[in-house]
């Protein structure tokens, strides 16, 4: 499958990586086609690697991961074009986190609406799928890297783009059990509350290597 994935931070290089290692052809997005993260991303990554303006990424993708700050990602869509992501899966990693009064960072969306829905309704022809962004990167690709068995969630209006990301989730070696589907879209607003206490966590316990686990 082709992948287009927005995004030239960690989480975008690694899932590019990862996407790449399980056997899908990457196009990394940015604001300019010689964008030099990208370029340097491209050359480490090899020959299904490449690089592009948004546009072209969303051009090229058959499914779309939104790896962008929170802050940029309806700009970093409409860069992109409604037209080129209609139709498309998009797995949305992003988290609306607001850094302008320092750390720990707020939400600038939250209770009754949330990034992800912000999203879908700009995009109504896109397939907007929140998954992943309650974690570091390392384990989003990796789940095997902590000692137990965890759980990731999920959630979107669409059955069939819901069971694309979850078939990406399982050949990064997430169990199916582990992927827990929390439904429509508006579950993105308990999904997205995550992130603060994601944040104290991970100042707590001076690592980013943790996750969470469902116990019934």
């Amino acid at each position: 499958m082709r992948v287009a994935v927005f995004g030239t931070g960690t989480v975008g290089e690694t899932l590019g990586r990862k996407l790449i290692e399980v056997g899908h052809d990457v196009m990394m997005g940015s604001r300019s086609a010689s964008n030099e993260k990208a370029l340097a991303w491209v050359k480490k990554a090899g020959s299904k690697a490449s690089a592009g303006t948004f546009s072209d990424a969303a051009k090229y993708g058959q499914l779309i991961v939104n790896a962008t700050l929170g802050t940029a990602t309806i700009e970093v869509f409409k860069a992109a074009g409604a037209d080129n992501t209609a139709g498309k899966p998009v797995i949305d990693i992003s988290n609306p986190l607001d850094f302008s009064k320092g750390f720990p960072p707020s939400l600038f969306v939250s209770n009754t609406d949330s990034l992800a829905e912000q999203l879908q309704r700009e995009f109504p022809k896109a397939h907007i799928v929140k998954a992943l962004n309650t974690m570091t990167a390392a384990i989003m690709v990796n789940p095997r890297a902590l000692s137990e068995s965890h759980h990731t969630w999920i959630c979107g209006a669409d059955a069939g783009a819901k069971e694309t990301v979850r078939g990406v989730l399982q050949s990064f070696g997430w169990k199916s059990e582990e992927i827990i589907d929390c439904g429509d879209l508006s579950a993105s607003r308990a999904i997205e509350s995550l992130l603060p206490m994601w944040l104290r966590l991970y100042g707590a316990l001076k690592t980013p290597m943790f996750n969470l686990k469902i116990v019934k």
